[in-house]
């Protein structure tokens, strides 16, 4: 067993527990900060995806066990989507969709676009060097959210605050557990002003599912809480960590400031390359005796799968260590795989498309301000990304 303390890591750097076992001990136990007992880690790509589809591993058994976790509190809440399993979760997944139709993605890239202008606009009158955490990578994806579920913008800091303490592992189980239940309290409210009001918010699309007898009220909450974090918070994390990788790969960044066409396979590869959490995600329960890779998981046991090592594993990603914008085949699974993989995926890659080519655009000579040794990194962070990200122009 691989007693896991979890460091606080830096820049893009890997775990290296996490690229020890995948190549020495694929399947194998380990014991997080926090929790009981052990679970089995499983690392390899196609044994992620494995457990990640077989209905023999289940979310909805883990609600309510102490399983050993990264965090010290109990993230998801009661109903959340992410422990719900088959057809409870297909149910709720749908209802999801709707607010994700081609049509709403349409619009929302269209005030994504907007609302990046204003905040470029913003940093050029705040002029170097400056602080891209504060002035777009918070604001950013925060924004973009809030429009989707219609939350007021004079709501936001309250939604950034919440999230904040929410997802830390360092914020501790009282301030997370306070956190959690005033942000379900707000979301209660607002579904409830937006039953029968007939617009295409989030919040308005859930009302109507309570209405229609699909969803619960304590789902259609729990899942505008699930959304509303996920959206500002892996977002803002993950599109920092992409624009610190562009500034320290100068070749990589040369080279798509002039082939903007390669933009969409680059966000794919940076995805696939930036170890973008820390330890791993939520877990499942093994229901009966199942074999993965070789090893006989029991019934009864806990079982995480990283996606992280899966998108370093080097029989499906030669090279894997290499960030590679001529990567062909990128079947990478950044956003999860299976029944759970991200609802907002395609909306997070409009918001990476749109933060990395508006950025570099009105700022061709944007650099770090500081040497990358001194940019200080997260410490007890689930979703892993720079505290500031100094730049100067």
């Amino acid at each position: 067993m691989h007693f896991w303390a979890v460091p606080d890591l830096t820049g893009l750097e890997f775990d290296p527990l996490l690229a020890k076992v995948l190549h020495e001990d694929p399947v194998t136990r380990v014991r997080l900060p926090h929790g009981e007992g052990h679970a089995w880690l499983v690392t390899r790509y196609e044994d992620v995806k494995f457990v990640s589809v077989d209905p023999r591993f289940s979310r909805q058994a883990v609600y309510g066990r102490s399983i050993t976790r990264l965090a010290p509190h109990f993230i998801p809440m009661e109903g959340a989507v992410g422990f719900a399993d088959p057809p409870d979760h297909t149910r709720m997944r749908r209802v999801v969709a709707r607010a994700f139709s081609a049509r709403a993605l349409r619009s929302l890239r269209e005030h994504a676009q907007d609302v990046m202008d204003g905040l470029l606009d913003r940093l050029e009158r705040h002029g170097p060097p400056a602080d891209l955490m504060e002035l777009v990578n918070r604001p950013f994806p925060l924004a973009m959210v809030s429009e989707l579920m219609g939350v007021p913008d004079g709501d936001q800091p309250l939604m950034a605050t919440w999230s904040d303490a929410i997802i830390s592992a360092g914020a501790g189980r009282e301030a997370s557990e306070r956190a959690k239940a005033d942000m379900a309290r707000y979301f209660t409210e607002l579904v409830g002003r937006s039953h029968g009001t007939g617009k295409e918010t989030l919040a308005a699309v859930l009302a109507d599912a309570v209405d229609e007898g699909t969803l619960e009220e304590h789902e259609a909450v729990g899942l505008a809480v699930l959304i509303q974090i996920g959206g500002a918070h892996a977002v803002r994390n993950n599109s920092a960590n992409m624009v610190y990788a562009l500034l320290t790969h100068p070749e990589h960044l040369a080279r798509l400031r002039a082939e903007p066409a390669l933009l969409p396979r680059a966000v794919d590869e940076l995805l696939r390359y930036i170890p973008h959490r820390n330890a791993v995600g939520l877990s499942r329960i093994a229901l009966e005796d199942v074999e993965v890779g070789g090893v006989r998981i029991a019934e009864g046991d806990p079982v995480y799968v990283s996606y992280l090592t899966a998108n370093r594993d080097p029989s499906v990603f030669p090279d894997p260590e290499k960030l590679d914008f001529d990567r062909g085949y990128n079947p990478h699974v950044a956003f999860g795989h299976g029944p759970h993989y991200c609802p907002g995926s395609a909306l997070a890659r409009i918001e990476s498309e749109i933060l990395l080519d508006s950025l570099w655009t009105r700022f061709p000579d944007l650099r770090l301000a500081v040497p990358e040794d001194r940019i200080r990194w997260q410490r007890g962070a689930l979703i892993r990304g720079p505290e500031t990200l100094p730049v100067t122009w």
